[in-house]
């Protein structure tokens, strides 16, 4: 059998990567390095991913949406028989915690690349597992989860637990039935309350109480384990930065923990662990709260999204010890072995519009430019020793398609720094440097919450954006640090468009294009309010610029030429990243997660277009728009009904998600224009009202 034979410390010579885009194409690419040569399944959605192209050998296993396709376990093991594989990593999502899956795998002689089934089934139901972990002397939540009958009680079980606590109705939801306590009296009237509202509300009164975790952080130790019973930890990763329980930014290490809690967190991870006789990468979650004392969440048992901060800050990589372990060999380091270097930050780019409700943005890359690469997945040292360094694994390519069958990210930008300060200065840089056309990213949203002076200085927790953006994210809330500067940049661009075309040759004698100094640099808000600011510009002999905007003066130079997005450059000795663009007679300037577009005039052309009117927008209230590329599921009304507002009216299902569409005030549908299962495009009209 292909299991016994591997466990005896032979490398696989194929494997079959069971997942798609981002997280395939990092597997392959450290097969590619051990010398293993790979196996890519796709789907039909799928025919020309990267991470087809990127494998040895590519298997088409079903139509577009995962379950007929990268859920159907029977096609994965069929690719693995027709290829020849020998083992299958089935990456994050999909099959990779699916006991039944892994269970199968092995029965059929395969290598999972993963822990052992019994090892991801004793982890995945709740109940079963926060048991295990009070077995193994693991922090759980302490609570009473049995029905309580009276005040008086309720009192009594709160004081053993604890102050705070929190009194949950057992049927609650939507914030009913729910009481924080921290004290006697409110626990007393806490409990009555709750129990008479989860009565009138959901029929059942029953109450029970647990342990209340003030501004909660979301803290994860990874652990890694071998078939020879030794369990390690390296080190924890930040996951707090969340929106709507999604993570969005990850770091290594926490600006929170002291050493004594690190260290009781990872020796608790590797008790678990071991508890459940765990082979492989894993990670063990908890919740810990600002007086440092954590608690059990639940284990992932897989390789995580995040995982390249980990790497970053211990220089091993996590993949390649995955299929060493699968493979039988037992782990080449001890605990006292792994270091802590430097500090890592992760941000997931998101194919989103988050000044849209972060609704799901499809379509072709016209323009896909990350930042360059200067970091691999081990590698945490540049040239010389010092610390850093820029990594981005991605799954896409300029010119492909963004599908609206899988998740939303499309690339993680990484950066390790020598400290946190140094990390975040990495980050905001490379995130300025990303360029990404033809959809909507979530790098402004990105950007913004690196600017934040909260995040800056560590004091955050699971609740941070909904308590800093509790109305949804707009362009307003991006810190803007310098506005003039950015008006600077266009004034600077539209200097050099002149100096080109005053270099063309047969322009008429005596009336050759000469460009002048002084300019007024005009940006236009959304409701037509014009800024008219004027800006000087003298060009050096070395092609430098000195500008001044109102009463700031800056020294500008450009390195990359504009025929580029993505320009670098020094302000005042200072390096800077921008993009710049020139629409038609704007430039759009791109910094920090701010965008404006500034038309650059003359003084005399200026004062003439403050007399241009203002077009405002079409009226398109009598419409309900697309707000997103998508799959029409539902048509909820028909023509000539009325509709009152709230009322659900259409159903969008884009990259995996329902987006239920409702009427912002009263109406009567006047006519269908969209049907059930027809794709839509972005502002595609679906329903007009009379």
């Amino acid at each position: 059998m292909a299991g016994r034979l591997y466990s005896e410390h032979r490398m696989f010579d194929k494997i079959l990567i069971a997942n798609r885009g981002e997280i395939a194409c990092r597997v392959i690419k450290t097969a590619r390095k051990m010398g293993i040569r790979t196996v890519a399944v796709y789907s039909d959605a799928d025919r020309d991913a990267r991470h087809v192209s990127l494998a040895d050998e590519a298997v088409h296993i079903g139509a577009a949406p995962s379950r007929e396709s990268y859920l159907v376990a029977d096609r994965i093991i069929a690719a693995c028989r027709q290829t020849g594989a020998q083992a299958v990593h089935p990456g994050y999502g999909f099959l990779s915690e699916n006991e039944a899956f892994a269970r199968r795998v092995e029965e059929e002689g395969i290598v999972f690349i993963g822990p052992k089934h019994h090892s991801i089934a004793a982890m995945g139901d709740k109940i079963a597992s926060k048991k295990l972990a009070a077995e193994a002397q693991v922090s759980t939540i302490p609570g009473w989860n049995d029905a309580i009958e009276t005040a008086e009680r309720a009192v009594e079980i709160a004081r053993d637990i604890g102050y705070p606590v929190m009194i949950k109705a057992s049927a609650g939801g939507g914030g009913k039935g729910l009481r924080v306590a921290y004290g006697d009296k409110e626990a007393f009237e806490g409990f009555t309350s709750c129990r008479n509202e989860a009565r009138n509300s959901f029929g059942d009164d029953r109450v029970f109480i647990e342990k209340f975790v003030e501004e909660p952080r979301h803290i994860e130790i990874q652990v890694l384990g071998d078939a020879h019973g030794h369990v390690v930890y390296l080190w924890e990763r930040e996951c707090s930065i969340q929106r709507r329980h999604q993570k969005v930014i990850e770091e290594a290490p926490s600006p929170f923990l002291s050493e004594a809690t690190r260290r009781a967190m990872g020796e608790q991870a590797v008790a678990l662990a071991k508890a459940v006789r765990y082979q492989s990468a894993g990670t063990v979650e908890f919740v810990v709260g600002k007086d440092q004392r954590f608690y059990f969440l639940e284990m992932n048992t897989r390789l995580q999204v995040e995982h390249p901060v980990t790497e970053c800050i211990t220089g091993l990589d996590l993949v390649e010890q995955m299929i060493r372990v699968a493979a039988g060999e037992p782990l080449g380091f001890t605990q006292e072995e792994i270091p802590r270097q430097g500090w890592a930050i992760e941000c997931r780019i998101n194919a989103e519009d988050p000044f849209r409700g972060f609704l799901p943005s499809t379509g072709r890359l016209v323009k896909y430019q990350p930042p360059a690469q200067t970091m691999e997945a081990s590698v945490r040292t540049l040239q010389g020793g010092e610390i850093g360094g820029v990594r981005v694994d991605t799954g896409v390519y300029e010119g492909g398609e963004i599908p609206m069958y899988y998740d939303s990210m499309i690339a993680k930008l990484i950066v390790h720094g020598r400290d946190r300060a140094d990390a975040i200065a990495r980050m905001r840089h490379a995130l300025n440097g990303f360029a990404i056309r033809g959809i909507h990213s979530n790098i402004p949203f990105q950007a913004a919450l690196l600017g934040h002076p909260r995040f800056v200085s560590g004091d955050f927790n699971t609740g941070f954006i909904a308590e800093q953006y509790p109305k949804g994210f707009s362009a307003e809330r991006v810190p803007n640090e310098d506005p003039a500067f950015l008006l600077a940049l266009a004034v600077v661009a539209n200097r050099i468009h002149l100096h080109r075309a005053s270099r063309i040759t047969g322009q008429l004698p005596g009336h050759e294009l000469k460009p002048r100094e002084d300019f007024v640099a005009v940006a236009t808000a959304a409701d037509g309010a014009q800024q008219h600011v004027p800006v000087r510009v003298h060009v050096r002999e070395d092609k430098s610029f000195d500008v001044t905007v109102e009463s700031r003066d800056y020294h500008i130079v450009f390195r990359t030429p504009l025929r580029e997005i993505v320009i670098d450059g020094s302000v005042n000795g200072r390096p800077f990243c921008a993009q710049i663009e020139r629409l038609g007679l704007p430039y759009r300037i791109s910094h920090g997660g701010t965008q404006v577009d500034v038309k650059v005039f003359t003084p005399s052309a200026a004062a003439l277009q403050k007399l241009m009117p203002f077009k405002a927008p079409p009226d398109l209230s009598k419409f309900l728009l697309s707000p997103m590329p998508g799959l029409l599921v539902d048509v909820a009304v028909q023509a000539g009904q009325k509709v009152l507002a709230g009322e659900k009216l259409a159903v969008i299902e884009a990259m995996k998600m329902e987006n239920i569409l409702v009427a912002t005030q009263d109406g009567v549908v006047a006519k269908v224009a969209a049907a059930k299962g027809e794709s839509l495009a972005v502002d595609q009209v679906i329903l007009e009202f009379a």
